[in-house]
């Protein structure tokens, strides 16, 4: 369901510098290090998954990222608490997408997406077209190609936020809690292609967009950590079962949202 893209860089490919630096970084096809899994002996006995991914190489970065999943067995929800640290003797930029995917049955015609905003932009050209409705999901769809949209997530006074997608009905839907602290940027995917080639879209907080690094550097969107510096990711992934959970969910991101009007940019902030 997610992916994490990053940590060394993330977003579209592009060749600079005498480097390739491939399609949405190493991180969510690194093998975990290390696996450790604890189960509490005493009610409500949560589990927690433990993970170390490290991205290593000579002369260049030595990240390495500790991830934990928290559940409660019966609960409609789980947490990840990432901690990215910096293992070198010299500072390295970072990145990272949380590329969070979500299809059938929640995806549909008719769909929404929820988030507080204060702005909204397509990623391209083609993204132009479906500005005025980025609010709601075709169908399955032949020939769709993708949509994406960068978003700029208001939050509450605590820095925290959410994002969510409810079916038509809003009776069914997943909603993402994250920190704009630590992931400032929101993006929106959206691919109703038909069911076999990929019907599915995706919530993606982070620190950057989806453009190459090239141009998140360029646009002040790439981080650095110092050697033995670490920065922390928080977020928390619920399911909606019923209508109740997701008036809830809508009632939390009005609020956030209150009165501020949404700005609608036609304008790409970038061009690949």
């Amino acid at each position: 369901m997610m992916v994490r893209c990053g940590y060394e860089w993330t977003g579209h490919p592009v060749t600079a510098d005498g480097q390739i630096y491939t399609l949405h970084g190493k991180a969510g096809n690194t093998p975990a290090s290390l696996v450790e899994v604890e189960v509490a002996d005493s009610a409500p006995y949560e589990i927690r998954i433990r993970g170390l991914v490290k991205e290593s190489t000579f002369k260049k970065a030595d990240l390495q990222t500790l991830t934990e999943l928290r559940y409660v067995p019966g609960s409609n929800s789980f947490s990840l608490h990432d901690v990215l640290t910096n293992h070198a003797d010299y500072p390295h930029d970072y990145q990272i997408i949380y590329h969070s995917n979500f299809g059938t049955p929640i995806l549909e015609e008719g769909a929404r997406f929820l988030a507080p905003m204060s702005s909204i932009s397509p990623f391209n050209d083609y993204a132009k077209s479906g500005l005025k409705t980025w609010q709601t999901y075709q169908g399955p769809t032949k020939d769709f190609d993708e949509m994406v949209f960068n978003i700029q997530p208001l939050a509450d006074e605590n820095h925290q936020t959410l994002a969510a997608v409810v079916n038509k009905a809003g009776d069914k839907g997943a909603s993402i809690q994250f920190d704009t602290r630590q992931l400032p940027v929101l993006t929106l995917w959206k691919n109703t292609d038909t069911v076999k080639q990929g019907y599915v879209t995706g919530i993606e907080p982070g620190t950057s967009y989806a453009y190459p690094v090239t141009i998140e550097r360029e646009q002040k969107r790439v981080k650095q950590l110092q050697p033995g510096a670490s920065a922390q990711f928080d977020l928390t992934y619920t399911l909606l079962h019923d209508s109740a959970q997701v008036a809830a969910v809508e009632q939390k991101i009005a609020k956030i949202q209150g009165d501020n009007k949404v700005a609608e940019n036609e304008t790409p902030i970038a061009k690949e």
